[in-house]
């Protein structure tokens, strides 16, 4: 076990292979996996789409409570492990993590029938629909403002210092955005399915 946990690539693995094992279990003694249906299918691709978001928001949040803020109580001279690995790692999953959000929700909205109408504000759609624009225009920041900048300011693609100083803080801004966002759209998402809106 120990050497399962000491590789972050093994623990997923181990952590799908459970789930895995979970579903079939459980399938076989209530007999509920006789046949995939697409009630299970939905349910399927909502789990990805909430493990993606769970990836996505949790590093949108990790940037504006703990790495933003502290950054200047960071010694000059530790400052670059941030910038040259741990930021650009966590950047790469934080992209890759809003694209999979938009592409699971994108999926369960149309295999549930309503993308349509929840982009167009329809009745009973008003709350996903919202939820729905809102993490578009997150994923877009992402990945045509922030991440852009971000390359800049951390000094993957070479600009001079005062472009550097202003790339950072637009991404900055905008994480703020996505971050300010974050706290409506979550609510439409669980308030469609509660009635919460």
């Amino acid at each position: 076990m120990g050497t399962i946990l000491q590789s972050l690539g093994k623990t997923v693995i181990a952590g799908f292979v459970l789930l895995v094992l979970i579903i079939l279990v459980v399938g076989a003694a209530t007999g509920s996996m006789t046949t995939v249906n697409h009630a299970w299918s939905m349910f399927f691709v909502r789990w990805l789409h909430v493990l993606s978001g769970v990836m996505w928001i949790g590093l949108l949040w990790y940037f504006n409570f703990v790495q933003i803020p502290s950054m200047p109580k960071i010694p000059d001279e530790q400052k670059p492990a941030i910038g040259k690995v741990i930021a650009p790692t966590a950047l790469f999953w934080f992209r890759w993590a809003a694209l999979s959000t938009v592409v699971t929700g994108v999926l369960l909205a149309s295999m549930s029938g309503y993308i349509v109408q929840a982009l167009m504000f329809s009745r009973p759609f008003v709350a996903i629909g919202i939820g729905m624009w809102m993490g578009l225009v997150m994923a877009y920041n992402v990945w045509f403002i922030i991440w852009p900048n971000q390359k800049k300011a951390l000094g993957m693609v070479q600009v001079e210092p005062a472009e550097k100083a202003a790339a950072a803080r637009l991404a900055m801004l905008t994480s703020r955005v996505n971050t300010l966002l974050s706290i409506p759209m979550l609510y439409c998402m669980v308030a469609q399915q509660n009635g919460g809106l």
